[in-house]
């Protein structure tokens, strides 16, 4: 008799037939399971079906997935997966229509699991869709299911993207060049342009020859959110794919840029009418920009910054005459003394004497050459970008710095050009540029869409940041460190607040005075301090098991709350979610797939699979996750990997997470270890228990307010040398 671990008590559903209750052996062939079943209700030729989940995803049960089978699930006996494939191929060839179209149905609905998926495929099914979309006879909906079941096919990974011909590119980009197609097909296009550019150099190139961005504009000018997410994802794809020559910052304007092809990628971001598009009718059109939208202007964001990259690692050449006269025109500006120099005969020896002593005030290190100021990369030839936009778009602003900082003395004085130099490497750290964009981050800034040089403004505020904190903290010279880090904390913090302007922007900052900087850090050090002295140790460690079991409580809480988790695959994002909860009395995790992302709470009795807490032997993190080894792509990919989680429960059971961001990972970690009476180790917990900590001693010491406490208790007085006293109440 097989152990109780093999055995997993299912219901079998066949139509027009009561359910079976039996026990599936799973150490037994899955064949010979299936033919018990057959013969059970008298069906010959067992080998022509199959077992699936009954669940809504109808996923078929293979030898690789059949210990995902949990007790009480309810199974069904189908055609395999074979025969379907086989059925389905003869179907949308009908001459019928009606049959055609209710095949596609069935085939879009099927090709979800990768079983039948393959056995399709197998068929040339790949081809044959290709076919009906590239004859052009199929329009509305089965076009529709046709592109569906195509999308995901091709999901899948089986079949590479190099195959296509150019007919077919050309079919699909004018399904998204018809303003006239459904909302569906148009979706189901942009969704396959995206992936050939991703997964396919040759089909790239073809893509790219038939969009362009006047094509793509009145999509982004829609209401529809999921098109315009996806034509801003075929931009970023394009754009991502783009060879380095083509990744040009500005164009000339007498170019027509709604004829460009979108090869010339960054011609398009320069332009304003694609930027106010995104900022009017995609983030300032809604109250809050989430998800899949936010993750793809996430991507378009950091795509455009990337553009700088080649400039930041740029060193500048001294013998460059035109680079030199950058460096000419900020002194020109900065002292007006061209027209000097033109009428002063001066000697050679006066001259570069007169050009020094500018270049002192203007704040470069190397005062006799200041093109060697340049020559570190980052920030190369960015900085030098900057100093000058900023003294040509901001000319009052930068003479007043100039000029201000020159007439102090001189270890007062804050260096314009150094400190520019050292500023743009920072934005440029702040804002990641020249890094990949992540796979599961959508944290973008909406203030960097409200200008056609974004950056550069962004500069031009921070370096007025940095003239005025210089004057708060009455720095010299030795501080200039400490004046950039303070300046750092000054942005990071402004930032964090997402000012949806650049003007809200520099309004955060004025809030954010080197004094109110101090008054933050002397806040945060009060609420993280670390006292010592023994008597708060020993009241610390007396306090500390009711701090933890308060975090239990709240961990246990959110799990019982329920977290919507994102599938992600390795091909491409997905928008396909499942939800997970624990139950009230924490003894059962609930859990299944939904159709779209939930506005709350799931019920219990609507997630379709259950998982006891009894039955969980581990949970697994990072790299020792089953689902981050069998998928290579994802197992490159450091983000997700930090959010990745698994509980592993029987012999082979396993339930895989990854969580939405890094918070809801430490929650979900600490509390699946609370409940296995394990140590909850996330840095979340610990940043809880200083913070509680904190405000529970504080609490309790307020009466001792302003008083010290010693850090050893008091010496115990010597015996009195007899106990021969009374106290007299008279």
């Amino acid at each position: 008799m097989p152990p109780p671990s093999d055995i997993v008590k299912v219901a079998i559903e066949w139509p027009g037939a009561f359910p079976k209750l039996m026990e599936i052996d799973q150490k037994k062939p899955l064949s010979s399971i299936i033919k018990e079943v057959s013969d059970g209700w008298s069906l010959p030729n067992h080998e022509n079906y199959a077992l699936q989940h009954a669940d809504g995803t109808n996923f078929y049960i293979t030898e690789k997935n059949r210990n995902e089978i949990k007790h009480g699930a309810i199974l069904r006996l189908t055609t395999s997966p074979a025969q379907n494939a086989l059925q389905l191929h003869e179907r949308i060839q009908s001459s019928s229509m009606d049959a055609k179209l209710e095949a596609l149905k069935d085939l879009a609905r099927l090709s979800r699991d990768v079983t039948f998926a393959q056995e399709f495929i197998n068929l040339d099914g790949v081809s044959l869709l290709t076919q009906l979309v590239e004859s052009g006879n199929d329009f509305g909906d089965m076009l529709s299911f046709t592109l569906t079941a195509f999308v995901e096919l091709m999901d899948h990974g089986i079949v590479s993207w190099d195959t296509f011909s150019v007919a077919f590119v050309k079919k699909i980009a004018s399904f998204v060049n018809k303003s006239a197609n459904d909302n569906q097909i148009l979706q189901r296009s942009l969704a396959i342009l995206e992936s050939m550019v991703l997964n396919s150099h040759d089909l790239y190139q073809k893509v790219a020859q038939e969009i362009t961005i006047g094509q793509l504009i009145p999509h982004l000018q829609g209401t529809d959110k999921e098109i315009q997410t996806n034509t801003i994802a075929v931009i970023n794809a394009l754009f991502l794919k783009a060879p380095d020559d083509k990744r040009q910052l500005y164009v000339e304007d007498n170019v027509n840029v709604l004829d460009i092809p979108l090869t010339e990628i960054a011609l398009i971001l320069a332009q304003k009418q694609l930027r106010s598009i995104i900022l009017t009718h995609m983030i300032r059109s809604q109250d809050a920009v989430v998800g899949e939208m936010a993750h793809q202007l996430y991507v378009l964001q950091v795509l455009t910054f990337n553009l700088l990259e080649e400039r930041m690692m740029t060193k500048m050449d001294p013998q460059d005459q035109a680079q030199r006269d950058i460096i000419f025109e900020l002194r020109r500006i900065a002292f007006d003394a061209e027209s000097e120099l033109n009428n002063t005969g001066g000697s050679i020896e006066k001259r570069k004497s007169m050009y020094t002593r500018d270049y002192k005030k203007l704040g470069f290190i190397n005062h006799v050459n200041p093109a060697m100021d340049f020559t570190q990369t980052p920030p190369g030839m960015l900085a030098l970008d900057n100093m000058l936009y900023f003294a040509k778009n901001h000319q009052d602003s930068y003479i007043r710095i100039v000029l201000e900082n020159s007439s102090r003395e001189d270890k007062h004085e804050c260096p314009f050009g150094r400190s520019s130099i050292e500023l743009t490497k920072m934005l440029c750290e702040i804002l990641k540029v020249g890094e990949l964009p992540s796979e599961t981050y959508n944290e973008f800034h909406p203030m960097f869409f409200t200008h056609d040089r974004s950056f550069e403004e962004f500069f031009c505020i921070c370096i007025q940041l940095l003239n005025k904190t210089w004057k708060e903290m009455r720095a010299t010279s030795e501080d200039f460190n400490k004046v950039m880090q303070v300046v750092k904390e000054q942005i990071m913090r402004a930032l964090t607040t997402k000012p949806s302007s650049l003007d809200q922007f520099k309004s955060k900052l004025q809030n954010l005075s080197y004094t109110e900087i101090l008054k933050i850090r002397q806040s945060e050090r009060m609420n993280q301090e670390d006292f010592q002295s023994r008597p708060i140790l020993e009241l610390k460690e007396k306090i500390q098991p009711e701090i933890l079991e308060l975090i239990k409580q709240q961990r246990l809480n959110r799990l019982v709350e329920g977290t919507c988790f994102r599938k992600i695959y390795s091909r491409r994002r997905q928008d396909k979610v499942w939800y997970c909860r624990l139950s009230p009395n924490h003894k059962v995790l609930h859990y299944g797939d939904l159709e779209e992302s939930p506005q709350g709470e799931v019920p219990h009795d609507s997630l379709q699979d259950k998982l006891p807490v009894a039955d969980i032997k581990a949970v697994v993190t990072g790299k020792d996750c089953p689902h981050m080894k069998e998928k290579g792509a994802l197992k490159q990919n450091k983000e997700v990997l930090e959010l990745a989680f698994s509980i592993l429960y029987d012999t082979n059971g396993q339930l895989n997470f990854i969580a939405p961001d890094r918070h809801e990972y430490c929650v979900w970690t600490d509390g699946l270890n609370a409940l296995l009476g394990k140590d909850m180790a996330s840095e979340l917990t610990q940043n809880d228990l200083d913070t509680l900590l904190s405000m529970e001693i504080k609490l309790r010491l307020l009466d001792l307010e302003n008083i010290q406490i010693p850090d050893a208790p008091p010496p115990i007085p010597k015996e009195p040398s007899n106990y021969d006293f009374v106290y007299d109440c008279n």
